[in-house]
C-alpha cells in the first residue's frame, strides 16, 4: 500500500513480536531497515534468516536504548554510514508486573528507563538529525495500560502514559520542520510479550475486548507504515488506538 523506497527506517526491538511485524512492513514496502536488540543473539540472527531475501536492505546493531551513550553511539554510525533517516519507530519496551507494595525498586526503575528514558534517548538524538532534513516521522508504541492502568502494572502503565505526553509535545517542538510524532497504542495482541499471563488473566482480558480476540502484529504494523508515509503528513501529536474496541 506504500511506498518507502530510498528512505531509512530505524525500529528499536525491532527482531521479534510487534517490532519485528514492522520492520518487514517497511521491508516489504522498500524501505532499508535498521533494527535495534538489546541482547537477544538468537533473535537478531533469527530475523536475519527470516528475512534473507530483504539482506541488502536489513541492517542489525546492538543498542540498549536505556543506555544514553549507546544511543549516542548508535546516532553517530547511522550519520557517517547512511547519513541521515527518515523514519523512527520506538517500539522497545519491557515489562516486570509487581502490585506496586510488592514492587521493587529495580522493577520500577528497569521499565521506566527502557519505556520512557529510552525513547526519550532515541527522539532526542533523532530530531537533531531529522531537523536537518525538515522532513520525518516518529512512531512511538505506547498502551492501552497507560490510559486504563491495569493492575499489577504501575511501573508500565506510568512509562506509557509519560510516553504520550512526551509525543504530544514534542509533536508541538518539531512540527515546523516538517516532523510529525504520533503514537501507535496495540492492545493484546498475540505476541511472547504477554505468553506470561495466567490463563485466568488471559480469559479475563478477552472478555474485555468487543472484538473477542488478541490482534495481530501485522494489524500493528500496518498503522505504524500509516503513520510513517507521507499520506500521514497532516497526522500529529496523536494516539492510533489499535485495540479491538478495548
Amino acid at each position: 500500500m506504500y511506498d518507502f523506497k530510498g528512505q531509512t527506517a530505524i525500529i528499536t526491538g525491532g527482531t521479534r513480536g510487534i517490532g519485528k511485524s514492522i520492520a518487514e512492513g517497511f521491508l516489504k514496502a522498500g524501505a532499508r531497515v535498521i533494527v535495534t536488540y538489546s541482547s537477544n543473539e538468537a533473535a537478531a540472527a533469527r530475523f536475519k534468516q527470516e528475512n534473507s531475501q530483504y539482506a541488502e536492505n536489513i541492517d542489525v546493531q546492538k543498542c540498549d536504548v536505556a543506555k544514553y551513550k549507546e544511543v549516542e553511539n548508535f546516532f553517530e554510525y547511522i550519520d557517517k554510514k547512511y547519513e541521515g533517516f527518515e523514519v523512527l519507530v520506538n517500539n522497545a519496551g519491557i515489562r516486570k508486573d509487581a502490585v506496586l507494595a510488592m514492587m521493587k525498586e529495580s522493577e520500577w526503575h528497569d521499565v521506566v528507563e527502557v519505556n520512557l528514558s529510552g525513547v526519550f534517548y532515541m527522539c532526542k538524538f533523532a530530531v537533531m538529525s531529522l531537523m536537518r532534513k525538515r522532513y520525518g516521522r516518529i512512531i512511538n508504541i505506547t498502551s492501552p495500560s497507560g490510559k486504563y492502568g491495569f493492575e499489577g502494572q504501575a511501573n508500565y502503565a506510568a512509562s506509557k502514559a509519560g510516553l504520550i505526553a512526551l509525543t504530544k509535545t514534542l509533536s508541538k517542538e518539531v512540527a515546523r520542520r516538517g516532523i510529525t510524532v504520533n503514537c501507535v497504542s496495540p492492545g493484546f495482541i498475540a505476541t511472547e510479550l504477554i505468553n506470561d499471563l495466567s490463563k485466568e488473566l488471559h480469559d479475563s482480558y478477552i472478555a474485555q475486548i468487543p472484538s473477542r480476540r488478541f490482534g495481530k502484529p501485522e494489524e500493528v504494523a500496518a498503522c505504524v507504515l500509516f503513520l510513517a508515509s507521507r499520506e500521514a503528513s497532516y497526522v500529529n501529536g496523536s494516539t492510533l488506538e489499535v485495540t479491538g474496541g478495548l
